[in-house]
């Protein structure tokens, strides 16, 4: 058998039952792969596993996802960060809705002009909804093919692509991709690879040259550190402030309590008692707000609004403020 017949043999065995797939073809709802292909970008399988049935059972279809309020839809997303990815998911889902019945269209270049969704998602669309052969490169792709072929320099996503794209049979697409994933998502980790298990351990050049462990090579930039103030205003019955953030930026659409990067000008002009800290690690910054309690029984702007703690469940906010809310209730505790 060549690599690509090992490596599917394997795959029968051994490959993880997902809700979101299955083994012997492609995927009986293009709209499943969809959802958990954007879920699935910044996010573990361990928590999309969470997620993602609780999304279906609420959003069945893409028109029920295109029918529901924006609101509606970054509350279900709650917790998975990244939110720009459910308004562009809600966004598509209209177009979706508009122009294609409802139905994810077979085609890479046609995925490609829907928003949200860029060459990855696409190919993995096709490939997992439609069966056809398109290379799917993720992290788990990246090692297990610099491993494979024993790359010692910086890889780059385009060479990667270009050793798998070889071994991506005509046939079987939508299996093959789920095998080379579940490879090294299962087999050849980081950390400790299986390689005993491997169905490509007999040619694998780091295997033969005792370079698991530094290959690949990948350099990840340090993280900013930003540090800002974060105020929780209460009025006289209790209630805390909240507004919904506005703009296009990655929090936008979102409801959080006031707050600011200390380096913001002007700065928000609020007086409160220091509470303390809490430490928030983003993609590209680690943030430090420092947490204020302050009392007041006026908005500070258009917008605002004084909600009970206990229906503050009803707004969908960030993972940032949510872990406010949580330093909240163990100081109150």
């Amino acid at each position: 058998m060549n690599l690509t017949q090992k490596l599917l043999a394997w795959f029968d065995r051994n490959g993880r039952d997902l809700p979101w797939r299955v083994k012997g073809g492609a995927h009986f709802d293009p709209y499943a792969v969809w959802i958990s292909e954007i879920m699935l970008q910044q996010t573990t399988v361990k928590t999309v596993l969470d997620y993602f049935p609780k999304w279906m059972a609420r959003f069945p279809t893409v028109r029920d996802l295109a029918a529901a309020d924006l609101q509606d839809v970054l509350l279900a997303w709650q917790g998975l960060g990244y939110y720009t990815r459910a308004r562009k998911i809600h966004e598509c889902a209209r177009v979706l809705t508009d122009k294609y019945n409802g139905i994810l269209p077979p085609d890479r270049e046609a995925l490609l002009k829907l928003p949200g969704i860029g060459p990855y998602t696409a190919s993995s669309i096709c490939c997992f909804a439609y069966n056809l052969p398109e290379t799917v490169v993720d992290g788990n792709v990246i090692r297990v093919m610099a491993r494979l072929y024993g790359l010692t320099h910086e890889v780059t996503k385009e060479e990667i692509y270009q050793l798998a794209q070889k071994l991506t049979p005509k046939k079987q697409g939508a299996d093959y991709a789920s095998a080379i994933m579940d490879l090294g998502a299962t087999v050849c980790t980081p950390d400790h690879p299986n390689c005993a298990v491997c169905p490509w351990v007999t040619v694998c050049v780091a295997r033969q040259k005792g370079l698991i462990e530094q290959i690949p090579l990948i350099r990840k930039p340090a993280k900013q550190e930003r540090s800002g103030k974060v105020f929780l205003i209460r009025n006289n019955r209790g209630e805390l402030l909240i507004r919904r953030r506005l703009g296009k930026g990655l929090l936008s659409g979102l409801y959080e309590f006031p707050w600011a990067y200390d380096a913001e000008v002007p700065p928000l002009s609020i007086t409160g008692n220091p509470l303390g800290q809490v430490v928030h690690t983003f993609t590209h910054f680690r943030l430090t707000l420092t947490v204020y309690e302050s009392q007041s029984d006026d908005p500070l702007a258009p917008g605002d609004i004084f909600v009970s703690h206990a229906d503050l469940n009803r707004y969908p906010f960030s993972t940032l403020m949510r872990k406010v809310m949580r330093f909240l209730e163990s100081k109150q505790a």
